[in-house]
């Protein structure tokens, strides 16, 4: 894309949720755009909405899943209210209306989930009580210690952490990439991310807008970051390929290995008991092993996965 110190004819409208992390996942986008088409910041203007999902207290799975966090910026996209719209790539759901498009993947954070309220997750004690709503999460500390409770625990990061300190659970788990964007990086200890494998797409940043709309399209393939994209399209695959939802436990791990990536994954009940893994490799863009890993890891595993799944043949 070629660099251009010409301001766009009118301030480009970013929309994106109000919440800290989402305000501050805003400014990189803005900041890295206009550091790549020379343009002062005020070229774009950041327009907040607060998201259905941040409005709800309880687990979302039970009440409308992924979507909660993107509808009020797919309207606004639709409606032509903004340009494009910013987004954890974990939160989006697998399958994205046509009309849109995901024009920029920006540089992956780290993947990592952090562990906070305790040293290690062999430190917590016998029967501690573990803060999340999330099935990839909750099923993975059970499968390494059966002897925790899970208790319910959603809201952003400073609510999270606030009800960590009010006593509500003796620990929890957030993603390191939305510590170390928030400025929180010594809040806890990171889990090594191939014993405690992370979500799909964990660490990225979506940059969405309107398919027909080529100018601003363009624009962003500025600051679209090839690696980062071709890891969690490959991980967004597999996710579909199981067929997975917001009840599924799925946690994956891609690594580039010379020209190919690397990609380990894991299934498991939601009690944790039962647990599938497996990996493959193949050339970034190519799909076609992230599916037959897909076939394979279903093939293999128990009804007590395979129910929270709907994959080929389900």
């Amino acid at each position: 894309m070629p660099h251009s110190d010409r301001a766009p004819d009118r301030s480009l409208r970013l929309g994106t949720r109000a919440s800290p992390l989402a305000m501050a996942q805003a400014h990189e986008v803005r900041a890295r755009l206009c550091a790549a088409h020379g343009w002062d910041e005020a070229a774009i203007s950041i327009v907040p909405v607060t998201a259905s999902a941040d409005k709800i207290k309880g687990p979302l799975a039970d009440v409308g899943g992924k979507a909660l966090w993107t509808k009020e910026l797919d309207g606004w996209l639709h409606e032509h209210e903004i340009d494009f719209a910013v987004h954890s790539l974990k939160d989006v759901e697998t399958i994205r209306p046509d009309v849109l498009t995901m024009a920029a993947i920006l540089p992956r954070e780290d993947v990592r989930d952090c562990l906070v309220g305790a040293a290690s997750i062999e430190a917590l004690p016998q029967g501690a009580r573990l803060g999340t709503c999330a099935p990839r999460r909750a099923a993975q500390m059970l499968h390494l210690r059966p002897d925790l409770r899970i208790v319910p625990f959603r809201g952003n990061v400073a609510t999270r952490l606030g009800k960590l300190e009010a006593g509500e659970a003796d620990a929890t788990l957030l993603a390191m990439a939305g510590l170390n964007r928030l400025g929180h990086e010594n809040v806890g200890t990171p889990l090594d991310e191939a014993t405690f494998l992370p979500a799909s797409g964990q660490g990225a940043i979506a940059v969405e807008c309107r398919s027909d709309d080529a100018a601003t399209i363009a624009l962003l393939s500025a600051i679209d970051h090839a690696p980062s994209r071709h890891a969690v399209l490959a991980e967004r695959a597999l996710l579909a390929a199981l067929g997975g939802n917001c009840h599924s436990a799925l946690a994956v791990l891609t690594k580039p290995e010379g020209e190919q990536i690397h990609l380990t994954a894991a299934l498991f009940s939601p009690d944790g008991a039962a647990r599938v893994a497996g990996e493959t490799r193949f050339t970034p863009g190519d799909h076609a092993p992230v599916a037959a890993l897909a076939r394979d890891l279903l093939e293999r595993s128990p009804a007590a996965i395979t129910d929270h799944f709907s994959g080929p043949g389900r």
